[in-house]
């Protein structure tokens, strides 16, 4: 019994980047409407009604990409109405609507994803790519924090000698220059010992092991198995036109036959692949309280 978050870290990079990939490339207005759908709805799942502030900031930036394109853009057929001589179109708004959701829709993944996948588990996938990758990037990770610390020590430690007495933005500015000059050289100088540290320890002399936390079992091998098939039935559909759509000059968004049909259906049931897996894990634990 696995949450979502609890999958291999590689099988569920595999599937959000599935889902992300086709609605960032398609742009099929019914694929659009499944995404951002099942986006907010597995966000809700995920969290309740916290982040309310996160959904009024998407839906006010929905408002604002939909109506831009309208404004911007005058091409389409079917004039609504006339501002200053320049005509606001019925298929200019309906695409600045597809793709406010197509924005959103994606936004709401990655948050989705930042909330998911942590720090270690990037690194996981990154290192599963390559070792060498992972290891340049934990020690990005590592030092913007440490960077950060010792930028608040060397400043706390000039206002203490009192290079700050002057109250003016020339005496701020020069402070942070000699902030910044005193941190670049402690980076220079703690990037060489970190290399001699590395040769020291034998780095680069034999072959790299990696500390995996992270079991990758049956179960993830089904959902990537899973989320390749659904994608790869959806990527049919797109390729072979039977998902098609035109905004200008006149709106044509069409589902051609089985295959379109198939591949719409395909992409619905990726999207809502990890809300099937919380619902089943939330009612099965239910059930196992109840029998208690």
């Amino acid at each position: 019994m696995r949450r979502f978050s609890e999958f291999d870290p590689v099988a569920v990079t595999v599937w959000f980047f599935s889902v992300t990939g086709v609605a960032m490339f398609c742009g099929h207005p019914l694929l659009m409407a499944i995404s951002l759908a099942g986006a907010v709805l597995f966000f809700v799942v995920r969290n309740g009604t916290k982040h309310v502030r996160s959904h009024i900031f998407f839906f006010l930036l929905f408002a604002v990409l939909a109506l831009a394109n309208p404004l911007i853009s005058h091409n389409g057929a079917t004039v609504l109405f006339v501002i200053n001589d320049r005509p606001v179109t019925l298929e200019a708004l309906l695409y600045g609507v597809n793709s406010a959701a197509m924005i959103v829709g994606v936004l709401y993944w990655f948050r989705s994803l930042t909330q998911i996948m942590t720090s270690e588990k990037v690194l996981c996938v990154a290192g599963t790519l390559s070792p060498k990758l992972a290891l340049v990037l934990s020690m990005a990770l590592r030092s913007v924090p440490m960077f950060a610390r010792r930028a608040k020590q060397v400043s706390d430690s000039q206002k203490a000698m009192g290079l700050y007495s002057e109250d003016n933005i020339i005496d701020d500015i020069r402070g942070h220059m000699r902030v910044f000059s005193i941190i670049s050289t402690w980076a220079l100088e703690n990037g060489i010992i970190t290399a001699d540290s590395m040769a020291a320890r034998g780095y680069g002399t034999g072959r790299r092991t990696q500390l995996r936390r992270f079991r990758f079992t049956a179960v993830d091998a089904v959902l990537v198995l899973v989320t390749l098939a659904l994608l790869a039935v959806t990527a049919a559909a797109i390729a072979a036109d039977s998902l098609a759509f035109t905004f200008y000059p006149r709106i044509d968004i069409t589902v051609n036959g089985a295959l379109g049909i198939c591949g719409a259906a395909a992409y619905g049931a990726l999207v809502l692949l990890p809300i099937f897996i919380e619902t089943e894990v939330s009612l099965r634990w239910r059930y196992l309280q109840s029998k208690i």
